[in-house]
């Protein structure tokens, strides 16, 4: 083997040699790793999420002009910055936080952006939390593993065409069909002219799909209440675009079969499924003799509304009874619902069910007093409970400050923020009512919080999976006193 000698003054350097037999030859030079650091830590990794970032303000901005723009509003005189801002930031995020209405201050131009910006929103947000779960795939275990490799041809996010390929199939067929089923009965029970209902239609299943919760009409769908025609296809799309990508993978995949199911779908069905079904349930009960929202409905129209109305927390954001006027037991469970979110790489928002349900089997093990915890006969990694555990604390720090901050400065209640606030850090868009009436800062605060709370999660997750240091010695152990 002939090797060159190393070049004074290029330390960082390794020259250009030639390698032995099996071994390919060098063409350039490699920089050496600083020691200490491992090959995860590299600057190159933590891109994706700063681009993204980068990206996600990018466009904000862009839709923030497009709507300042004389084209955008009825009045011919474009939105305000603040409102524009606004309006921009909750329809990328997927939110549906609203301080004006889409439907009559927007002209037929300025809905046409917003409907770019959901779809960006949500189909942008989809496809990169699905290339960056690829890229840490190797974390949810082999059978995992296999799945995604086989449907995107390969292991590695250098396959883009095919992850987008197979989510954009994914937002066509389930948007189509939700289309296909609301708007004929728009058109033949609403009393909508064919073209009317169409567009309705096509709005609304946009922002079902995209649990961006934003609607044409200034009540929601509050018009359509008891109507399961035109809700039961809503929640379904709600239920479709939150629950994740790799899972609706699987499912498409391995529907009859769960056994095969990988931990992270079994984990975020299971879990789902709970939430939805306590969420509808308690929704119902809570509300029944409410006369301001359900108690004046009847017998099936309270079931179709209670069964809406506990699936839109998970990050849907539509609502068909005034959610200002629930009792302030269902508006605590509302929050809470809405903390949680729905699927990971998903359209949804909130700290996810996985995070939940990987809390709630720590505890579990600790009564139990486990060393280890197991579920679905695998063991769960160290580093995923320490991920879980900063998420869950970062978000509720964000979202107890700024409820702090507004209880302080505003005359509203603290329930009132509070569910703004988490309404709008979880990207949901349910509100009782102060969005509008809340001062210009706080709702360029709750733009940052929507901001956050869509990207936030994504690139703390992100830099917590790739930025792992393992010491090179064990420190003596010591223990603080706990309760």
């Amino acid at each position: 083997m002939l090797e060159s000698t190393r070049t004074r003054g290029f330390g960082l350097w390794q020259p250009i040699r030639w390698s032995s037999p099996g071994r390919s030859l060098r063409l350039w030079p490699r920089r050496r790793r600083p020691e200490g650091r491992s090959t995860q830590e590299a600057g190159p990794w933590l891109k994706p999420a700063r681009v993204f970032l980068l990206l996600f303000l990018l466009v904000d901005l862009v839709g923030t002009g497009l709507l300042m723009s004389s084209w955008a509003t009825t009045s011919g005189g474009g939105l305000d910055f603040t409102s524009a801002l606004f309006t921009a930031t909750t329809s990328l995020a997927v939110c549906g936080l609203s301080i004006v209405s889409i439907g009559d201050d927007l002209s037929t131009w300025g809905q046409g952006v917003v409907l770019a910006l959901m779809q960006i929103g949500g189909m942008g947000i989809m496809t990169l939390a699905a290339l960056l779960g690829t890229a840490v795939i190797h974390r949810f275990g082999l059978r995992m593993q296999l799945n995604v490799q086989a449907e995107t041809r390969s292991l590695w996010i250098g396959d883009v065409r095919g992850v987008v390929s197979r989510v954009l199939i994914i937002f066509a067929v389930v948007q189509g069909a939700v289309f296909v089923l609301v708007t004929p009965r728009l058109w033949l029970g609403y009393d909508m002219g064919l073209g009317e209902a169409s567009y309705v239609g096509l709005f609304h299943s946009i922002s079902a799909f995209n649990n961006a919760g934003l609607s044409l009409y200034d009540d929601s769908l509050t018009r359509f209440s008891g109507d399961a025609l035109v809700l039961f296809p809503v929640v379904c799309a709600v239920i479709l675009g939150g629950i994740g990508f790799p899972v609706l993978i699987e499912l498409r995949r391995h529907i009859r079969a769960p056994r095969r199911w990988s931990l992270h779908t079994k984990i975020t069905v299971t879990t789902a499924l709970v939430l939805f079904t306590a969420g509808a349930v308690l929704v119902t009960l809570m509300e029944w003799d409410n006369p301001d929202t359900l108690g004046q409905l009847s017998g099936w129209a309270k079931i179709t509304d209670g069964l809406f109305h506990g699936v839109m927390p998970r990050s849907g954001g539509l609502n068909v009874v005034e959610t200002g006027q629930m009792q302030d037991s269902t508006l605590l469970l509302t929050i809470m619902l809405m903390f949680v979110g729905n699927g990971s790489a998903g359209t949804a928002g909130g700290i996810k069910v996985a995070t939940l349900a990987v809390i709630f089997l720590v505890i579990l093990a600790e009564v139990r007093g486990q060393d280890q915890v197991h579920v679905y006969g695998r063991q769960l990694p160290s580093e995923v409970i320490r991920q879980a555990l900063s998420l869950v604390f970062l978000s509720a720090t964000i979202v107890a400050v700024s409820t702090v901050l507004l209880v302080h400065t505003t005359a509203f209640s603290l329930t009132q923020v509070l569910f703004e606030t988490t309404s709008a850090f979880a990207v949901v868009g349910l509100s009782t009512g102060i969005t509008g009436d809340l001062p210009q800062w706080a709702q360029i605060l709750l733009a940052v919080l929507m901001v956050a709370g869509r990207v936030g999660p994504i690139t703390f997750v992100t830099a917590l999976a790739f930025r792992e240091r393992h010491r090179r010695y064990q420190l003596a152990e010591a223990r603080p006193i706990i309760g």
